[in-house]
């Protein structure tokens, strides 16, 4: 029995925290504005299509000139 009060003894004699108000630091995670979101993906859409019509232009540029070089 005795060992069993020392061991009841040492849980009940934990160290205790204080934590006022000024302590706590709450972290809100800040909100995502949609509008700034689709006008990034607007963004992007609009350089991916011209680096396609860039690529585009090139291939046929190259299918042109090779057509002219080969009808000669």
């Amino acid at each position: 029995m005795s060992s069993e009060q020392s061991i009841n003894i040492k849980s009940i004699e934990t160290p205790t925290i204080d934590i006022t108000e000024n302590d706590v630091i709450v972290k809100t995670k800040p909100r995502v504005d949609i509008n700034h979101l689709l006008s990034k993906l607007r963004e992007k859409e609009k350089s991916q299509k011209k680096e396609n019509l860039f690529f585009f232009g090139l291939v046929g540029t190259v299918v042109i000139i090779t057509g002219i070089i080969a009808s000669l």
